[in-house]
């Protein structure tokens, strides 16, 4: 016996033997236990027996699986019904209910022996799944939690080189239909890629990596040198069982249904079983966030970028039109001096007049983009803003044939920022003059709801139906229009200045040609004597 312990314990056994080795000691505990029963058969019921044989059943089941577990069943039956049962020594029975009692203890082992094997099986199952867990959160934390966006691609790329050893693991970015950049990149040693000339075609003859990111397709290179394509409700895990003997394996990194990125595995790989496929799979989803994580870091920096550009460019134009209206002021003060006595003179006058008004749109615009406009509302009647608007125009523009017309009966009144609102219908008219190639420019206004609706009408060309909206932004001019025509700042400063006030500046065409843009602006509620008052003031 000690020569044999020392033969097992050097491992010199033959793994073929092992298992029945292992089920030597419930051999051993059914022959003690069928000992003990034997002895004192005179004064222990069946039952008593059927107990202590199914205690050793248990026993066997828990400790060495559900082969020994049966076979210790099997070998109880037999030796409770040639030992125990009635007549001793044969398999046959004296009384027949006592098959009842023999097949009842043969079925309890034989399920309890597979409950066992089952719980044992489920138990490992669960420990697996939770050292999965673990490895999932740890791989999360590392890929996900780096300092910088592209240190997670670089470690996830490292791990599933490591994972599945393959020779080179790439992890891109898709930025674009036709646009993939490549994020990390994990080598192992022996010269990666030696074997590989290159990526291979895709079935429409396109580079096959812009084909997988195209149509979030499966794909893998095999030796022989053709290209199998999974379609995008493919499973990933057929396709990794083709991994040991392939070239190159292409899988999409998806994130709410739209590709992100694409991993491209360069070499062949080992066998994987269904957990360490369930792995992978986990890992191309960890790509996948780190490679939008990357995709959102740039397009933050980009619109970053963006905001300071455009903070620099409110700040120049502010500083610009600040420092260029202290000299305009002198030009024109001096023109206007000089008008009486040299002819030149009221160019420079109507020429610093135009800069003047540009410097005065480019202060607006900065004051608009930065938030600084300041809102003084008071009660004013409506005609005094279409005069005051009339005399603000420039000289070119109050030459021209303007013709303002209120309701003759009634004031009507605005709750507004004077001065704004002045700029407003003067950014109008001006636009209104300078397209009206002929006829005259009317000026209405009338009540409408809670609104006082100022319209003016030209004759000019009118506005094409697609630059409708485009009028109204900053710097447009309208196709055709000639150079020196205007900067293409009044019509937006208009609308900004009057929607900042509650109200608005829309377009319409002017039946029979021509345009209507009318300013809208809150009215006031003014008792109809202040307004008889008002209306009958010298």
């Amino acid at each position: 016996m000690p020569a044999i312990a020392s033969r097992l314990s050097d491992g010199s056994v033959s793994a073929r033997l092992r298992p029945f080795l292992t089920g030597l000691p419930w051999l051993a505990l059914l022959a003690a236990v069928t000992v003990v029963l034997v002895i004192g058969r005179g004064h222990i019921d069946k039952v008593h027996a059927a107990l202590g044989y199914l205690l050793v059943v248990l026993v066997a089941s828990s400790r060495s699986g559900r082969g020994w577990g049966l076979a210790t069943a099997v070998l109880a039956f037999l030796c409770f019904d040639f030992f125990l049962v009635p007549p001793y020594l044969s398999l046959s029975v004296e009384h027949q209910p006592d098959w009842i009692v023999l097949g009842s203890f043969l079925i309890t082992g034989i399920v309890a022996a597979q409950l066992f094997d089952r719980a044992k099986r489920e138990a490992r199952e669960a420990q697996a799944r939770t050292e999965e867990v673990d490895r999932f959160s740890v791989v999360g934390a590392e890929a996900l939690n780096g300092g910088r966006a592209e240190q997670g691609p670089e470690a996830l790329a490292r791990i599933l080189r490591e994972t599945l050893q393959v020779k080179r693991c790439e992890i891109y970015l898709f930025e674009a239909p036709d646009k993939l950049r490549l994020v990390a990149s994990a080598t192992g040693g022996g010269g990666a890629g030696a074997d590989f000339g290159g990526m291979p075609e895709s079935p429409d003859g396109t580079d096959l990596l812009h084909y997988v990111a195209r149509y979030r397709a499966l794909a893998v290179q095999r030796p022989t040198g053709d290209v199998h394509v999974e379609p995008s409700d493919g499973h990933l895990s057929k396709l990794l069982a083709e991994l040991p003997g392939s070239l190159v394996t292409l899988i999409p990194l998806t994130v709410r249904e739209r590709t992100v990125g694409v991993v491209s595995l360069v070499g062949g790989g080992r066998p994987l079983d269904a957990a360490q496929i369930r792995f992978v799979e986990a890992l191309a989803y960890y790509a996948a966030l780190g490679v939008e994580r990357v995709r959102l870091v740039a397009q933050e920096e980009r619109a970053g970028a963006l905001r300071e550009a455009d903070r620099l460019k409110d700040a120049l134009l502010a500083a610009v039109s600040h420092e260029l209206r202290t000299p305009l002021t002198t030009i024109k003060a001096v023109a206007h001096e000089l008008r009486s006595r040299e002819e030149g003179a009221a160019v420079i006058e109507a020429e610093a007049d135009r800069l003047n008004r540009f410097v005065a749109d480019l202060l607006d615009l900065s004051r608009l983009d930065s938030g600084s406009v300041t809102m003084r509302p008071e009660i004013v009647p409506a005609d005094d803003l279409i005069g005051a608007a009339l005399r603000q125009l420039s000289a070119g523009a109050a030459a021209c044939d303007i013709r303002a017309q209120v309701p003759p009966n009634r004031i009507l009144f605005c709750r507004i920022d004077f001065v704004l609102a002045q700029r407003c219908l003067v950014n109008i008219l001006e636009n209104a003059v300078r397209y009206c190639a002929r006829g005259p420019v009317q000026v209405t206004a009338a009540l409408e709801g809670s609104m006082v609706m100022f319209a003016v009408a030209d004759c000019g060309p009118g506005v094409p139906d697609d630059e409708v909206e485009l009028v109204f932004e900053s710097f447009y001019r309208g196709r055709g229009v000639p150079a020196g025509s205007g900067t293409g700042l009044g019509l937006s400063i208009a609308r900004r200045l009057a929607r900042a006030q509650g109200g608005d500046v829309r377009y319409a065409p002017r039946p029979g040609g021509g345009s209507i843009f009318t300013l809208a602006l809150p009215a006031a509620d003014v008792p109809e004597d202040a307004s008889a008052e008002a209306g009958d003031t010298p």
